[in-house]
């Protein structure tokens, strides 16, 4: 089997709280695993950053993701192959990032908090940078 990645960044709807976060989380614990889809989940008061990897058909589950009414916005970042997991048993990471500022602990650059920023604020991007980025931030 193929493997591909699938980024994207949507702005969430001020009626999804917490609640409504675990019910994500847990259609993910509950479908996940039978798709063999793994990846990791960032949310913050305003945004989701999702990052997918499984077979060709993540486009078809991107597909259902913007139909969700619990964000808007939704932006496709990245989408091509892989190589390997970068996740290989995560069914769903997952992180939330409730401050206005991301507080960048790891060996991160100038320019990839740049890069960040640009992902929070549903920037498309044109190269691997975000993919790259997010494995860096939930790899530290």
């Amino acid at each position: 089997m193929y493997l591909y990645q699938l980024v994207y960044t949507s702005r969430k709807k001020p009626s999804c709280n917490d609640k409504e976060i675990e019910k994500i989380l847990d259609s993910c614990k509950r479908n996940n695993p039978g798709k063999d889809i793994t990846g990791v989940l960032l949310h913050s008061n305003e945004h989701f950053i999702q990052y997918l990897e499984g077979s060709k058909d993540i486009i078809k589950l991107y597909d259902l993701i913007k139909e969700d009414t619990r964000h808007t916005g939704v932006v496709l970042l990245s989408y091509g192959p892989l190589k390997e997991r970068v996740f290989p048993s995560w069914h769903m990471g997952y992180k939330n990032i409730t401050n206005s500022k991301i507080d960048f602990l790891t060996d991160g650059n100038f320019n990839e908090k740049k890069v960040f920023e640009s992902i929070i604020k549903g920037e498309k991007q044109t190269d691997t940078s975000a993919v790259n980025l997010l494995i860096k931030f939930f790899n530290k």
